[in-house]
């Protein structure tokens, strides 16, 4: 089973930026992929981007495209979020986690597991 443990999140202004990594114990290559989600109070799990684990390919949802880049480390099993721009609307619980579909380029959780703990963002002046 492979273990995913988050950090990188805290308090940001509005317009600021965070990295988040996804460190990872285990055998990613396992995987299909490596993928980012947030939830925010009262509101369903979203995706917000993924990355292959095979050739790098990755996927973003609307609502980040061009303000979040994710990367990876396969020297050290870690998987990044780098967040620019930051809005309040971004606040959220993120989560890392790994997929054994070959559907995860959808970003739909439920293609998902091995989850992390998450670490909380908080965008705010």
């Amino acid at each position: 089973q492979l273990q995913l443990v988050e950090s990188g999140g805290g308090l940001v202004q509005p317009g600021g930026s965070l990295r988040l990594s996804c460190a990872a114990s285990g055998f990613t290559s396992n995987y299909y992929a490596i993928g980012w989600f947030r939830q925010a109070p009262g509101k369903e799990r979203e995706g917000v981007s993924c990355i292959s684990t095979s050739d790098g390919s990755t996927y973003y949802a609307d609502s980040v495209k061009g303000r979040f880049t994710i990367s990876r480390d396969n020297a050290k099993n870690t998987v990044y979020l780098q967040m620019n721009s930051l809005k309040p609307e971004d606040t959220a619980v993120y989560y890392c986690a790994a997929s054994g579909s070959y559907y995860y380029h959808l970003l739909r959780w439920q293609n998902f597991d091995s989850w992390g703990q998450g670490t909380q963002v908080t965008v705010s002046s």
